[in-house]
């Protein structure tokens, strides 16, 4: 195995993500998201900007509901991010 992990110390929580070479997995559908909600609209402007930045395709969402107030993401796996420029509420 081999991968790597994400956080911030405080937070509580980190994203894994593995890749095991000797295991066929398959493709990721377009409902594969993480969604990420960023309440400032500079801050969330640039996020979208380092994403493209990073290598990963803006792309429109398989549900229209993301791209009302954010922005979808797709890297070279199709696995898909939005940013989604909005407070989070449970």
């Amino acid at each position: 195995f081999d991968g790597v992990m994400l956080g911030v110390a405080e937070a509580g929580y980190h994203f894994e993500f593995t890749h095991c070479a000797k295991l066929d997995v398959p493709p990721p559908s377009p409902e594969d998201l993480v969604v990420l909600y960023v309440p400032h609209a500079d801050e969330w402007e640039a996020l979208c900007a380092s994403m493209l930045a990073a290598g990963f395709k803006a792309v429109d969402s398989f549900n229209p509901y993301w791209d009302v107030r954010g922005r979808t993401f797709e890297d070279a796996d199709g696995y898909r991010t939005v940013l989604e420029c909005a407070q989070w509420s449970p």
